[in-house]
């Protein structure tokens, strides 16, 4: 045991040497100094720029109008204009629809079909359509004198977004379409079919008959957003908020969510449920904080997208002051602790104290979010940097990202 001790010491002091230096604190030139070390490693083709929220006080800037690709914190614009458009209580539902004039009948038979409408819910599963066929038998109905028919006009039948040519696109995880059940992936059926299908078979299991076989079609007289003008919804199904969905986004970096969000942004807000026409809902939102950047899609997989760090924390400063400044905020991975960053800056002062959005593109990586430090000094920082090597720029991310978490006032 006596022999262990000195062991045990010097394995401490070495642990304390290494731990000691996260912890210091660091002051405002000591801030700058360090940063602008750290980021001339990162090439000619990287931006960043660091702000005190307090009085908009510029800590640190570097190439900060540089355009860049952001990869995935275009997500930040998104799912931004997501919650301000919508609120953070808004949702996207799914609906059982009958053409104008259908009735049940005494005998509870509906006469005519049933339209599965789809709303642009990305979460859409088994339970989703359990939910809607369970509220259909509470309505009284046991046989449909017509046929189940999936309806997801509410957006277009591309199923990839810009960086795909607009078709399936396996880094996506799903097709679009306003059908999304089980993400879209109905095969060769297609996503309407394929989500009547499974609709018509959870009928079936409740001992409601139909006539003819699911298809997919979609529902006349439509009056925005796919649904018959005279006719109320035999059946709701509301997606969660979008105070959950942009989480499930942003946490993750789910491609498949940012990339729905932007159509149900366009069908809402804009000309229709296209890509481009939620882009343009966005645009115009971010525009009204004075932020113009080149936007193609919703996940950022494009690497047209083009933003700058300066367009990243203005966004972010803006945000801060918004009443759903928290919703947007626990939103975002916290470093150390939750999604793309639970593995990042664990042993460091921003664990914990920094929630940001992770960017991840070959050659391609970027970082920008919040820090409380540990002087109490709230910070919005973004660096973003194209050409380089992902996994040497993350490691510099991580220590730029602790220093700012040091900051002592």
């Amino acid at each position: 045991m006596r022999r262990r001790l000195p062991l045990l010491a010097l394995v401490v002091a070495l642990v304390l040497t290494v731990v000691a230096p996260t912890a210091r604190a660091v002051d405002r030139a000591g801030l700058r100094s360090t940063l602008t070390t750290l980021h001339h490693r990162l090439g000619p083709a990287a931006g960043a720029y660091v702000v005190d929220l307090a009085n908009g006080n510029v800590l640190f800037s570097h190439r900060d109008s540089l355009a860049l690709a952001p990869a995935s914190n275009e997500k930040l614009f998104t799912t931004a204009a997501t919650l301000l458009r919508f609120g953070g209580a808004g949702t996207l539902s799914t609906t059982l629809q009958t053409a104008p004039g259908a009735e049940i009948d005494a005998d509870g038979v509906l006469r005519g079909d049933v339209y599965l409408v789809g709303g642009g819910d990305p979460t859409l599963g088994d339970a989703g359509l359990q939910a809607l066929a369970d509220q259909l038998v509470a309505k009284g109905v046991v046989r449909i004198d017509g046929g189940v028919i999936g309806d997801e006009s509410l957006f277009d039948t591309l199923r990839g977004g810009p960086d795909s040519a607009y078709r399936p696109d396996g880094d996506l995880g799903g097709w679009l379409t306003a059908l999304s059940w089980r993400h879209g992936r109905a095969g060769a059926t297609g996503p309407a079919k394929g989500a009547a299908t499974k609709l018509a078979a959870l009928l079936k299991a409740r001992e409601v008959r139909y006539e003819r076989k699911p298809r997919a079609g979609k529902l006349s007289a439509v009056a925005g957003g796919g649904v018959a003008a005279d006719s109320e919804p035999l059946a709701t199904l509301a997606s969660p908020p979008i105070a959950s969905l942009i989480a499930q986004t942003n946490i993750p970096s789910e491609n498949f969510y940012a990339e729905m969000l932007v159509k149900a942004l366009g069908a809402r807000f804009g000309s229709g449920g296209t890509t481009a026409a939620g882009v343009a809902v966005a645009r115009a939102q971010l525009a009204t904080f004075g932020i113009h950047p080149k936007m193609v899609d919703g996940s950022g997989l494009s690497r047209i997208d083009r933003t700058t760090p300066r367009e990243i924390v203005r966004l972010l400063e803006r945000m801060d002051g918004q009443d759903a400044a928290p919703t947007w905020e626990a939103s975002l991975p916290v470093a150390g602790r939750s999604g793309t960053l639970r593995a990042r800056m664990r042993a460091t002062a921003a664990a914990g104290r920094c929630a940001a959005k992770t960017g991840t593109l070959i050659g391609v990586s970027a970082l920008s979010g919040y820090c409380t430090t540990t002087g109490g000094v709230r910070v919005a920082f973004s660096f973003i940097e194209n050409r380089v090597c992902n996994y040497c720029a993350k490691k510099v991310e991580d220590r730029m990202v602790s220093v700012i978490a040091r900051l002592d006032g």
